[in-house]
This record gives structure tokens, sequence and C-alpha cells, in this order.
């Protein structure tokens, strides 16, 4: 989504502005005349060019640009040039260029590339005290520009590890719900395999008897359709246990779905026993609630409430994941409210002001359908 892919760009523009105080002190020995105007055009851009570089680098991504490479580049041309031309005082923007070099290139297929910016850096500014008779000043220039990069790189690095850390939560989501699936074809598979091969086999016995004993190829039939009936029931019986089970079943499967997916679920449940219809109806409900949350949220918490009230049941499931970047429903949400509406219910869901997600159904009690 657009908010999302722009979080790490912004949280990076404010961690890159925090830092741009040093380079008061090479804009504090800017005269007025000729150099002096070269010197703060100078100045400008390299600033300029360091924060939109920087912060490009501490967007979430490891791929690397021409726009990175070519903008890291001019950075360090300036900085270079700029240290050079104007004095000790502007070894200061060494520091810049090294910690540019470290959010540019210390992803991790990269580390071996920082490294060797960061060393080129360091040599550069000893090269630049000694052009200026300034070593010490360029070796505590040296000192702030390992400090300041190796923050860089931790920062860069942490970030990885978090992007990862949420790809590993989506796939164990993803997982969950896969898991359940498999289950459910796992019934399906030892409820039919038996029957199938029974009719298999007596259905060959029938092609064999049929011309020379009739009678006998009768009974074998009807045999037949007594176990495809019989199979028949046991499969609806099968399907109806998986889509309609009971809320209390369906609370302790919420609550193992969430776990596998990482989110920690909490369960209140104030509501008396409902009735049967009212029971299946919000077992259903939350089914496709917990669904959504582990597939779609990125949450860490689900809050679920059953309650009765006014005459009415109601289900809450509130997470603190993201919100749905369109606000339109989906067919999951329509189906719910499609349903809920045949039996006089109603659903409301939509984002929360403090952030997460939350979905309320209610059923009036004492209702059949």
């Amino acid at each position: 989504m657009p908010g999302k892919r722009w979080r790490p760009a912004v949280s990076g523009l404010l961690w890159v502005g925090v830092w741009m105080f040093p380079l008061l002190e090479p804009a504090g020995t800017i005269h007025r005349g000729p150099a002096g105007v070269v010197a703060g055009v100078g100045l400008g851009l390299f600033a300029l060019t360091y924060t939109v570089i920087t912060t490009l680098g501490f967007d979430h991504r490891d791929d690397l640009s021409r726009v990175s490479t070519a903008g890291f580049a001019v950075v360090a041309a300036l900085g270079v040039g700029l240290a050079a031309a104007y004095g000790e005082h502007w070894l200061t923007l060494m520091l810049f260029v090294g910690t540019c070099g470290m959010a540019v290139y210390a992803g991790r297929e990269r580390v071996h590339v920082a490294a060797a910016v960061l060393a080129s850096v360091v040599a550069v500014t000893v090269l630049l005290g000694l052009l200026h008779g300034a070593l010490e000043q360029a070796l505590i220039t040296v000192v702030g520009t390992l400090l300041a990069s190796g923050l860089a790189g931790a920062v860069r690095q942490m970030q990885r590890l978090i992007r990862e850390l949420r790809q590993t939560r989506d796939a164990l989501a993803t997982a969950a719900v896969a898991e359940e699936r498999l289950r459910f074809s796992r019934d399906l598979h030892d409820l039919l395999g038996h029957t199938l091969s029974v009719i298999v086999v007596k259905a060959e016995v029938v092609r064999r008897i049929a011309e020379r004993d009739p009678s006998a190829a009768a009974a074998q039939a009807a045999d037949i359709e007594d176990i495809g009936r019989r199979a028949l029931v046991e499969i609806r019986e099968a399907v109806t246990g998986y889509r309609e089970a009971g809320l209390t079943a369906e609370l302790t499967r919420a609550k193992g779905v969430l776990s596998s997916a990482g989110i920690a679920a909490t369960v209140q449940r104030t509501a008396d026993p409902l009735p049967d219809d009212t029971d299946r109806l919000l077992a259903w409900v939350l089914r496709e609630a917990t669904t959504n949350v582990v597939r779609h949220s990125g949450a860490q918490r689900c809050d679920i409430e059953i309650s009765t009230t006014d005459g009415a049941a109601a289900l809450s499931v509130v997470d603190n994941g993201a919100t749905p970047g369109s606000a339109s429903p989906g067919n999951g949400l329509r189906g719910l409210t499609e349903r809920l509406g045949a039996a006089g219910g109603t659903l409301e869901a939509g984002a929360r002001d403090g952030g997460g997600f939350a979905l309320v159904a209610r059923l009036p009690l004492g209702r059949t359908w």
C-alpha cells in the first residue's frame, strides 16, 4: 500500500535530519565574496544530495538502484572536493560521506562493499588532514565517522531483520490457513477412501455376474446404492461440521490458528448458551473473521468477545494490525453481511480510531431461520 511504502522513507528522513547539525561548522567559515558563494552553493548541494540519498538508503529495500549509486558518487565527490578546497573545518563532511555510504551499501548482500567504502573514507580523511596540516582534526573526524557509520549500518541491519521477521510471520499465517485446509482434505480423504474402494469392488462383481446371475447382480447393485447414500450423508455431516462447528469449538480452533500465526489472542465470553442457529452462525462468522486477521492484518494481538445485550448476541473481533487500504468491503465481508442480514442480524466492520480493525456481528435471540 502507498502508506506503507512511504513509512520507511519518512522515518529515514527524520533520522537523517537529526544529525545535520555538524554542518554548522563548515557553514560558519563561509565568507562573503565569490569564493564564499561557491562554498555556500557547494555546501547546500552537498546537504541536499546527502539528505535525499541517505533517506532512500534507509528505505527498507535491499535493491541497489542507479539513483542511489550515482547519488552517493555525487555526495563523495562534493565532500572530498569541498574538504580539499576549504580547509580543516570542512573535514566534517567526510563523516557524512561515510554515513551515506553505509546507508546505501549496508544491505545484507553488500557488507563487503560497505566496508570498502568506509575504509576509503577513512583513508581519504587522513590524507586530507595531512594536506591541511591538521592530522589531529582528521583523526577526530575519523573516530566520528566510524561511530556514525557503525550506527547507520546497525540501523540498516536492524531494518533487514525486522523485514525478515515480518515475512516470517506472514509465512506462518499463510501456513496456518493452509494447514487447516489440509486437515479438512485429509478428513475427506479418510472418509471417502474406504467407501469408494468398496463401491469399485462391488461394481466389478456386478459386471462379472450380471449375465449369469441377474438376481445376485441386482442385490450387489442395491448394496452399491446403499453405500453411496450413506457416503453422501457422511460427507454432508463432515462439511456441515467444518462450516458450522459450534461456537465453543470454533473459539478453540481460532485461538490455535492465531497462536500458530504468532498473534496473541484473548477470549472473553459472557453470553449464556446460545440457540443452535445463532451459535452456528456466529461460529461461521468467527471462522471468517479469524481467517481475515491471520491473512491480511499483520496484527500482533486479537481480542475476541462474545456477549448478549438487549436481546441480541454480539461477537466482536478486534485486532491491532494494519487497516485495509480500500474502504470497499471484500467478498468475505460482503458474504458475512448478506448471511447475517438474512438472519435479521447486522455486521459492522472497519478501521478503529486508535489503529487496527474491528468486526462486530449482532444477531437477535429467540429467532429461527
